[in-house]
């Protein structure tokens, strides 16, 4: 912990003093290069949480992608934006929390609010301009977080209306891209089911407790995984690709859990 908190002091305040305002210049410009000072932050971002990360496979670059992926915790987003130039899906509230909003706008984090469905045309009209300028958005696709022993159901509903944006914007050659987000071991040995109520994000536990157990924890491994991209078309079936995506996910997360890595070739792996 007093490393953590001198790293805090001594890198990460200093850090976030002088990227803030030079990143909301960039965003205000609209700069090509607009990822490099995010994907920075959340490396820095992992030396401050103990999150050791693990890539493999590789993102889909310089196309439109969509990225699908299972939600564990608040820190999948930390772990995910360290190795991958990504714009995020979230709720409507993250955007009014404290320092949160700031940063999350800051990385041009597209909201959605879950209690009005009208929302999702809007939503998915933002993600479609994005990805039709050739970046990557994700989507976190069970629609909530879970405890990572398993994967839920993907929501087809914001694919489906993101594939219609996508190609009214432009984007007619898409991608969407199965990823994985795992938690394999704790303090270098294996994360076992109760272990991993310490990690994720639950509903029984309030924000505050969730962010102490986060950073009063051991060192935590996770693994990134990409699968592999399929093309997402104006005539794709939005619920068979979403169902694909899906099991590719869950066949990834079983492995991961399993093993800590895929069976061969899929894996390439890169320690960050």
């Amino acid at each position: 912990m007093l490393f953590r908190s001198l790293f805090f002091i001594f890198v990460l305040v200093p850090f976030l003093i002088v990227v803030i305002p030079l990143q909301a210049l960039i965003v205000a410009l609209r700069l090509p290069f607009w990822p490099i000072l995010p994907r920075l932050f959340h490396k820095l971002g992992c030396k401050f949480l103990g999150l050791r990360v693990t890539l493999l496979g590789e993102p889909s670059t310089g196309r439109p992608t969509l990225l699908v992926s299972n939600h564990i915790s608040w820190t999948d987003i930390v772990a995910i934006g360290s190795v991958a130039d990504v714009t995020f899906v979230a709720k409507r509230e993250v955007g009014d929390w404290p320092f949160v909003g700031l940063m999350a706008n800051l990385q041009k984090t597209i909201y959605v609010d879950r209690t009005r469905r009208t929302d999702a045309g809007r939503t998915a009209q933002a993600m479609g301009a994005h990805m039709a300028s050739g970046n990557a958005v994700l989507l976190f696709a069970e629609g909530q977080s879970d405890i990572g022993t398993h994967v839920l159901p993907f929501r087809s509903a914001l694919v489906g209306a993101a594939q219609h944006a996508m190609i009214e914007a432009g984007a007619t050659d898409v991608l969407i891209q199965p990823l994985t987000i795992a938690y394999t071991r704790l303090q270098g040995l294996p994360v076992s089911r109760n272990e991993r109520s310490l990690i994720a994000w639950i509903k029984s536990k309030s924000v505050g407790q969730n962010i102490s157990e986060i950073l009063g924890g051991p060192v935590k491994d996770v693994t990134v995984a990409f699968g592999t991209p399929m093309p997402l078309t104006a005539g794709s079936d939005r619920k068979a690709v979403t169902k694909a995506a899906e099991q590719q996910v869950r066949a990834m997360l079983v492995a991961l859990n399993r093993t800590g890595t895929l069976p061969a070739p899929t894996a390439q792996s890169e320690q960050v």
